[in-house]
């Protein structure tokens, strides 16, 4: 059974965030989601585990209001 990986895997976290946010400029709200849900429903189909999903939906969902 695999686990989510939570340790920080990415060589440059900061470069990959800028990237993200530069995703976002100028975009309105809903094309914003689009974007996130996009990117979201790409990254589950190449980790392809539902285990592994569900532990990171879990884990996503904790203190969400």
């Amino acid at each position: 059974m695999a686990t989510l990986a939570t340790d920080n895997r990415l060589a440059n976290p900061d470069d990959f965030y800028q990237a993200l946010i530069d995703s976002h400029r100028d975009l309105t709200a809903e094309q914003s989601a689009a974007l996130n849900a996009k990117l979201v429903l790409l990254l589950a189909n190449h980790i392809g585990d539902s285990e592994v999903l569900a532990e990171a939906l879990r884990i996503a969902r904790r203190g969400a209001p």
